[in-house]
């Protein structure tokens, strides 16, 4: 059995796959960061990168080679 990280993928893929984790976080956690970002004065963006990355290891990947 072949174990591959993330980075061993090719950086349009990383790209895509974390397209797709930013638009899961905000979809599901969006309201609840925003209005934590409202009260703390945090960075939005950055909040939503860190919960994206986060995400992103949370998925199963199969790959088939």
């Amino acid at each position: 059995m072949i174990h591959l990280k993330f980075q061993d993928l090719s950086s349009e893929k990383q790209e895509e796959l974390l397209k797709v984790s930013r638009e899961h976080v905000t979809n599901i956690f969006g309201e609840s960061i925003r209005k934590y970002v409202d009260e703390t004065g945090e960075d939005f963006e950055g909040l939503i990168e860190e919960e994206t990355i986060k995400n992103l290891y949370t998925y199963k990947f199969i790959f088939d080679i």
